[in-house]
């Protein structure tokens, strides 16, 4: 965990491929994105013309979600694949409405660490801490998460626009149950997942492009997706297609209403 803002020579960004977190910094008009970034970002673009709709729609799903989990008394919030910090962020979302509340951020592209003090800027009565670390190691996530969040209280696991960059080769849904056991009866789960179900054609030149470039992409099915939240107890409306989670609870996306947004969005409660 840092609380500092590393020096950049300390951070070590492979720029010789893509990544996903600067590529959706590319879709949402952020800087901090290299040439492969934008070349592959046009690649998909080309193929899907709303992929920046989609990245604003995932970041709005997530406000939404804070909110309503915030305004129902969570209080604590691990959220994995972070991403280069956009405002506002989930803990701003979560301590405009409780001050109190605590929020450890997760991932695992350097550069996300370079911009470790955004993330950081809590309240006073609450805390923000960042962790670098895969979605992949579940052990070293929970033991860096443990030396801020109390989890012998509810936390709200947050897995925003990230698990279909996880294949089935390398345990999606285990990794998820892993991370879900070890946090307490009354924690929730809040996801979002890009889908193949509306795009079929254009999603699997997508999936293939990104795996020339060395970047998976498991496009899955709504009963996929669904199988996530295995033993939760679904929040209304259930799953759902992302922008239409709750829309009361947040702003209309530009854009969001050309045609089904091809993603999914849910969050369930651990009983």
């Amino acid at each position: 965990m840092t609380g500092q803002d590393p020096a950049p020579d300390a951070v070590l960004i492979d720029t010789s491929k893509p990544h996903p977190a600067r590529m959706y910094d590319w879709y949402l008009g952020g800087k901090d994105n290299y040439p492969v970034d934008e070349e592959m970002g046009r690649q998909m673009l080309a193929l899907e013309p709303r992929v920046p709709v989609m990245a604003r729609v995932n970041r709005a799903f997530m406000h939404r979600a804070t909110r309503w989990l915030t305004q129902n008394g969570v209080r604590q919030f691990l959220d994995i694949g972070t991403g280069i910090p956009t405002e506002p962020n989930l803990h701003q979302i979560a301590q405009e409405i409780a001050p109190d509340a605590r929020v450890v951020y997760c991932d695992n592209d350097p550069i996300v660490l370079a911009h470790a003090a955004a993330l950081l800027r809590s309240t006073p009565e609450g805390v923000t801490e960042y962790l670098q670390a895969d979605v992949r190691d579940p052990a070293a996530i929970v033991e860096g998460a443990k030396r801020v969040l109390d989890f012998g209280r509810p936390v709200a696991l947050s897995l925003v626009a990230l698990l279909h960059f996880v294949s089935d080769e390398d345990g999606a849904h285990e990794l998820v149950e892993r991370l879900l056991s070890e946090l307490p009866s009354g924690s929730f789960l809040m996801m979002s997942h890009a889908t193949a179900d509306f795009t079929p054609e254009e999603s699997a030149a997508a999936t293939e492009k990104l795996r020339a470039a060395g970047v998976t992409l498991a496009l899955r099915f709504r009963d996929e997706f669904a199988r996530f939240f295995h033993g939760l107890d679904l929040v209304e409306p259930g799953v759902e297609v992302v922008h239409k989670w709750r829309p009361e609870l947040g702003e209309p996306v530009p854009g969001q209403d050309d045609g089904v947004i091809p993603g999914y969005g849910a969050v369930g409660r651990k009983p």
